[in-house]
């Protein structure tokens, strides 16, 4: 084998080498991250949802989740990305007009979504 051949190879045998250490360490990057959990509010109340935020439970770090336009009240829906953070969260909606509720210790991880209600708006309702 001449030498012109041999180090070819040892260079390709190198570069081979290198892509299965590679490989393995990008693997396991990805495996320590967690896909984004997806969550489904469903505005079937008559009064449109103008803002939304979320927060830790019992917390008051609340994030805004933004809506891009006005979740229209009867039957809609739309998903959201909660963010990074633990199971246990409390959801602030606030309606046309700027009545708020809040939903307090929802367990995003075992629930994917909360159904918003005429009968859940009364009965959450400060007033009622």
């Amino acid at each position: 084998m001449s030498p012109t051949r041999a180090t070819v190879l040892i260079g390709m045998f190198a570069v081979a080498l290198g892509n299965l250490l590679v490989v393995p360490s990008a693997t396991s990057a990805n495996a320590v991250r967690r896909p984004a959990r997806h969550f489904d509010l469903v505005n079937a109340t008559f009064d449109s949802v103008v803002a939304l935020a979320i927060a830790p439970a019992d917390r008051d770090a609340f994030q805004d989740i933004e809506l891009g336009e006005p979740l229209q009240g009867g039957l809609t829906s739309m998903t959201f990305d909660v963010p990074a953070g633990g199971c246990l969260r409390d959801l602030r909606i606030t309606f046309h007009g700027g009545r708020t509720q809040l939903f307090p210790h929802i367990d995003v991880c075992r629930s994917s979504g909360l159904r918003l209600t005429p009968r859940t708006a009364v009965r959450n309702h400060p007033d009622a």
